[in-house]
């Protein structure tokens, strides 16, 4: 017989299509829902269509996804997660991450998938894209309370959806393991990492970590780096570029830059030895084309890394130019970038920020985005 305290736990439906996998938002869903079911007022369910990890404390659902004809794939794994919660007849409330018909709380990784399309990718909307903006706009409709992981993307959402009222609309960032940088010792991992790589201890290592060079703006640093080349010939560096996309592309590009013997591609490396990798090196790059916040970001300072970004990525919202991180005003000036990059690399200026940067990282663990996350869950359980 069950517990009067078991019964009266509110049941909670986290709804994303792959749940703890490789990905930004898969990863933040995973930290997050971990946290959130350790409460014991929650009885959580999980309906995905994979899953990386289980959790003793979560209840997974297998739901199925239609891949072809390509189209079908949102609207179908839509249409299968509604069909199964209805059939369980029991949720007290639906918090997707992911583009489904009908929830109470839509966390969004992303900005408006037509923005994304047109605007980021600059391509025509395809029969795929219309039918995942069909999902997005059905959700958007039905939606009680808006989750944003950063400004950018609440701003973005208010723009494509201006009859939603922001004040329905709460940015909560991500959290981040502070811990898993601390339990190495930085001078072992900068010993090993860099003899690995065959990088001498002298020259200045940038780190950039992306699974999709082109959105990240490998290219944009690629650019700066060979300014940088120039300005400063006294300067010694290396890029190490973590992650898998088109190398051959860049591979290319860094020759026709005169910088091809200094780039490093390591292929993709797995969690428990990325921190390895911060932690071997002098400054973290991101000029992304367009990024929701960069989980990478929180993670680098956690690694008390300066941090040199793009104005168009989430994470400037945690980032006090000049002291923690340096935002570059328009990522397609090399000029700029070889300054700041400079800037970063002054000795004095990388002993002050490596320690703002780790104060930073340490107000933004999964506890408080957990806390704030649940408190969104109260106030849509109380106005039922």
């Amino acid at each position: 017989m069950k517990s009067k305290a078991i019964e009266s736990r509110k049941k909670i439906a986290v709804v994303i299509p792959q749940y703890g996998l490789v990905g930004g938002a898969e990863g933040h869903t995973a930290e997050l829902t971990s946290h959130i079911a350790k409460d014991g007022r929650y009885d959580v369910h999980v309906f995905a269509n994979k899953w990386g990890n289980h959790d003793e404390n979560i209840t997974f659902h297998t739901t199925p996804i239609i891949t072809f004809p390509k189209y079908l794939t949102t609207p179908s794994f839509a249409y299968f997660t509604g069909l199964q919660i209805s059939l369980m007849h029991y949720f007290d409330l639906i918090h997707t991450h992911d583009r489904i018909f009908k929830a109470d709380i839509f966390t969004m990784h992303g900005i408006p998938h037509r923005v994304w399309v047109e605007e980021v990718r600059k391509k025509n909307m395809s029969l795929f894209d219309y039918s995942t903006e069909w999902v997005e706009r059905k959700l958007v409709k039905h939606g009680k309370k808006f989750i944003a992981v950063s400004t950018l993307v609440k701003e973005k959402f208010l723009e494509a959806y201006p009859d939603v009222n922001p004040a329905r609309v709460s940015v909560i960032h991500p959290g981040v393991d502070i811990k898993q940088f601390q339990k190495y010792n930085r001078q072992r991992c900068y010993q090993e990492v860099r003899q690995k790589f065959n990088i001498d201890p002298t020259e200045i290592t940038i780190l950039f970590v992306s699974m999709n060079y082109d959105i990240k703006g490998l290219d944009y640093l690629m650019a700066g780096l060979a300014r940088f080349k120039s300005k400063y010939p006294e300067k010694r560096f290396k890029l190490l570029v973590v992650g898998k996309s088109s190398d051959r592309k860049y591979i290319h590009l860094a020759a026709r830059l005169g910088i091809g013997d200094v780039v490093i591609y390591t292929g993709v490396i797995q969690n428990i030895e990325i921190a390895e990798i911060y932690l071997a090196s002098d400054m973290f790059a991101m000029l992304s084309r367009c990024d929701t916040f960069g989980l990478t970001v929180l993670e680098a300072m956690a690694a008390s890394l300066p941090v040199m970004i793009s104005k168009n990525v989430g994470a400037k919202d945690i980032i006090r130019h000049g002291k923690n991180g340096f935002v570059v005003g328009n990522e397609t000036n090399p000029d700029e970038i070889a300054q700041a990059i400079f800037f970063l690399s002054k000795d004095d200026v990388k002993t002050s920020m490596t320690t703002e940067a780790c104060w930073t990282a340490s107000k933004y663990f999964w506890e408080a985005t957990a806390k704030k996350t649940k408190d969104i869950y109260d106030l849509c359980l109380t106005q039922e």
